[in-house]
């Protein structure tokens, strides 16, 4: 199997699906490997260290920055997400394809980075009206926090114009299908 992306990024505002697309997403291509992103936030429910982040303390973050431990990284809504190079070097040893939940910053670094080998996709809402609603179903954060998520909406969006794949998630199979189609043609 010839594979030209070895990096696949995922971005998307909050709300949007993208973590439910991934999960999907991973399923169905069993030659792909989930970076797990670092994140200074606290946990949010049921997550699991080492499993939907590895979660480190502001100051464990930063450290990891000062030692150039990390891919990219990002400071969002007030935490630092980022991806730190171990996380992806034991993929890339067994050849694995690997893809990256990761904000708008984090994608295109990638893509500047890894050129060619990368492959950046852009997950929209419908409308600001189902994203909102999205959002509020999700029950993890106040009022206060979506605000703020909202407020980062028109950058994002900006930012969508320099992805290779821009797709509206209104029905889950069809933009699982979309991108499971884009990165067939790859491989």
């Amino acid at each position: 199997m010839s594979k030209k992306f070895k990096y696949i990024c995922i971005s998307a505002p909050s709300g949007t699906g993208k973590s439910t697309v991934i999960k999907v997403l991973m399923k169905k291509i069993p030659e792909l490997a989930l970076s797990i992103s670092a994140t200074s936030r606290e946990v949010r429910g049921t997550e699991k260290d080492g499993v939907e982040y590895i979660f480190l303390s502001a100051d464990e973050f930063e450290e990891k920055i000062k030692n150039n431990e990390l891919l990219e990284y990002e400071k969002v809504h007030g935490n630092y997400y980022g991806t730190l190079f171990s996380s992806v070097a034991e993929f890339i040893e067994k050849g694995k394809s690997i893809v990256f939940d990761i904000d708008v910053n984090g994608a295109l670094l990638i893509k500047s980075r890894y050129g060619e080998e990368a492959f950046t996709i852009f997950l929209k809402a419908p409308n600001e009206e189902e994203l909102i609603k999205r959002l509020m179903n999700r029950k993890t954060e106040s009022e206060e926090k979506i605000k703020k998520r909202l407020e980062r909406l028109p950058y994002e969006l900006k930012k969508s114009e320099e992805f290779d794949l821009v797709i509206i998630n209104d029905k889950l199979e069809e933009t699982v299908k979309e991108i499971k189609n884009h990165i067939n043609q790859e491989f």
